[in-house]
């Protein structure tokens, strides 16, 4: 949801984001540039830009990065070739943004989540591989407590088995 209450979309084989009312209405669609492939997810900053990660196991570009407003630009990025340094993702696939704009990364194949300036640049891992079982594949953050609910599913490499709710004091 953005600040409106209205709910973003984010259409991964299109490269869209999609926006549309608390009530279900279709309200506008955000065409993301060529370079920004399968996009998982998508939040609307205040100023009314776009934090976006992309990326998929074979893709050769993995990062986060902030677009204008209209998606036609690319203001800031994070990541790039695929890997597991400071710095690189594998597989970025949530996010969550705290109330002065830092960026909180779910990185499914390095299982950790890192969390960037409002400009994208690294702070810090603020969950590593260690402290989970499997891959974060989704969170929530609760500014108020600032308590970030990580999704840890255990992969077999077919299917997720199992998994379970991790909460981290951010």
């Amino acid at each position: 949801m953005n600040a409106a209450h209205n709910v973003l979309v984010t259409c991964r084989r299109v490269r869209k984001v999609k926006e549309f009312s608390s009530h279900g209405d279709w309200l506008r669609e955000l065409s993301l540039p060529d370079d920004v492939v399968n996009p998982w997810h998508a939040i609307q900053l205040t100023d009314g830009q776009y934090v976006v990660c992309h990326g998929n196991v074979f893709d050769s570009v993995h990062r986060v990065c902030t677009m204008s407003a209209d998606g036609r630009e690319t203001v800031h990025s994070h990541g790039g070739q695929p890997g597991s340094d400071t710095g690189q993702y594998n597989v970025p696939r949530h996010l969550a943004v705290d109330k002065n704009e830092f960026v909180f990364v779910a990185d499914v194949v390095n299982r950790r989540v890192t969390l960037l300036s409002p400009t994208l640049n690294h702070v810090r891992h603020v969950v590593e591989s260690g402290q989970l079982n499997g891959c974060p594949r989704r969170m929530c953050l609760d500014v108020q407590r600032r308590l970030l609910y990580v999704a840890d599913n255990e992969w077999d490499r077919v299917w997720y088995r199992a998994g379970r709710v991790v909460v981290f004091r951010v």
